[in-house]
């Protein structure tokens, strides 16, 4: 009988099982991936904000997780990135508002509706109050669990011929992003509303596919759509903002302590986002000054009362919509 096979078979016992002890620690160890997408460039308050929640949820978690930002719709076009999170593909989004309604949540449209909230101060009272917590709650039965508000501020309007009255917008092909509320409130103007992806829109100013568009500053500055837009007004009609969001099952599926270090994190995150986004939009600005290639309008306080009378109907047309109760509640939240 050879002695050495109880040895032996006990050696490859012990050996398989340390392997085994080393692959699963290893699985342990590897860390938990988060692809964050979003649309626009690294360089405005959503990029910037982006890699400062990256940052600091790497540092948070000891190097648990890591945070892989893709930009500039490197992986996914507006149209296609909620679609995206749902099945999983990526776990984390900053969608304009505006991107809710397709899902059957239409109430975050009222964020499209024209001169609804006079000053930031306004509607920070809205997204941090009662109201915005509500809303993002709206998402869960879609799979979706909205971690926090960022914003990018107010937008102005551009075209190659000055925009200082509404009859200045008859018959122009304005860009806009795919919005109800966006198209009735170009119509309202009597322009001709074109919906496009944000990575088109750009092309399609430089191709004369459109002759015009609304954006924040920053948005306008980073994707060069200065050099092929000679006017712009700063009417601060409209408010761009976003929510970050992330797939509910992976959220849920997160250890208890990973999820509290990266709520922490996007905490963080937002109050920088939200003193860099003013800035960054003023600074935005001042570089198309600087460019010489678009002249700045600023509206007048009577030009600017024609705006909102112009626009006024759109609330009429989008209160059943968007539902009444929602917009009432928000127009007395900011108007406190």
């Amino acid at each position: 009988m050879n002695r050495s096979a109880p040895y032996l078979k006990l050696l490859t016992t012990v050996l398989l099982a340390c392997a085994a002890t080393a692959t699963g620690a290893a699985r342990a160890q590897a860390p938990i991936v988060i692809k964050f997408s979003h649309v626009v460039a690294p360089d405005t308050p959503k990029g910037r904000a982006a890699e400062r929640f990256k940052l600091l949820a790497e540092q948070m978690t000891g190097g648990r997780v890591k945070v892989e930002v893709y930009p500039n719709s490197q992986l996914y076009r507006d149209r296609e990135e909620l679609e995206a999170l749902q099945l999983g593909a990526v776990q984390m989004l900053a969608p304009s508002l505006a991107k809710f309604s397709p899902l059957g949540v239409k109430e975050f449209e009222a964020f499209d509706l024209p001169y609804i909230f006079p000053s930031k101060e306004a509607l920070y009272a809205v997204t941090e109050g009662r109201i915005g917590r509500g809303l993002l709650r709206k998402l869960e039965s879609k799979g979706i669990t909205g971690l926090a508000y960022w914003d990018n501020g107010f937008k102005v309007m551009s075209a190659n011929k000055p925009l200082l009255a509404p009859g200045d917008f008859r018959g122009l092909r304005m860009r806009i992003q795919a919005s109800r509320v966006l198209d009735a409130q170009m119509r309202a103007l009597g322009a001709q509303p074109v919906a496009l992806a944000f990575s088109e829109t750009a092309p399609a100013l430089r191709d004369g596919v459109v002759e015009g568009t609304e954006n924040p500053p920053s948005n306008m500055f980073t994707q060069r759509m200065h050099e092929s837009q000679k006017h712009l007004t700063v009417s601060n009609h409209g408010y761009l903002g976003y929510a970050v969001i992330v797939n509910k099952k992976f959220w849920d599926g997160l250890p208890g302590a990973v999820r509290k270090q990266l709520e922490r994190a996007m905490l963080e995150a937002t109050a920088y986002e939200k003193t860099i986004a003013q800035r960054t939009n003023d600074a935005a600005l001042e570089s198309i000054r600087r460019a010489g290639t678009t002249t700045i309008h600023t509206l007048s306080p009577q030009q600017q009362a024609e705006w909102r009378r112009a626009m006024q109907p759109v609330y009429t047309q989008m209160e059943d919509r968007i539902g009444k109760d929602i917009v009432g509640a928000i127009r007395r939240e900011a108007n406190r």
